[in-house]
């Protein structure tokens, strides 16, 4: 059988010390995950990222650097590249539905995500923002 891992694409976005995020329901409980979801076929990484915190979020964001690169194997045995992106927060549209399975979009600092580790989706979540606040962040232009 061929081996095919799962591509996705994160995106943070900081805004005056907090950090957007997104709770959503899985079979192990409620979770805190950054958006992220999968790529879809016929679309740029960047306009994955940009996607996927608009439907989760309700907000429109600029992707501005990538943050880095990262494989997980989850517990199942499935295999995920993520592709970590930063994003500014351009617009937010409060009556937006968000994806299925997201409760909300809360607002977060580096403290209270720490603090509750225990309930991240993986621990991708809080390594990619420790990347974004201490390694270099890289041009989009490295993306081809």
């Amino acid at each position: 059988m061929r081996f095919q891992p799962h591509l996705t694409v994160a995106t943070i976005v900081e805004d005056g010390g907090r950090f957007l995020m997104v709770e959503e329901v899985k079979p192990q409980g409620l979770v805190l995950n950054q958006p992220a979801g999968h790529l879809e076929a016929d679309e740029s990484l960047i306009q994955a990222a940009e996607r996927e915190t608009l439907e989760e979020t309700g907000w429109a964001v600029c992707i501005e650097s990538l943050i880095g690169l990262y494989l997980f194997v989850a517990a199942d045995g499935d295999t995920y590249q993520r592709v970590c992106f930063s994003g500014r927060a351009l617009e937010h549209d409060p009556h937006r539905a968000l994806d299925v399975g997201i409760l909300a979009a809360p607002w977060m600092t580096l403290d209270e995500l720490q603090a509750c580790s225990g309930r991240h989706r993986s621990h991708l979540v809080l390594q990619c923002v420790l990347d974004y606040l201490n390694k270099p962040h890289y041009p989009l232009e490295l993306i081809r």
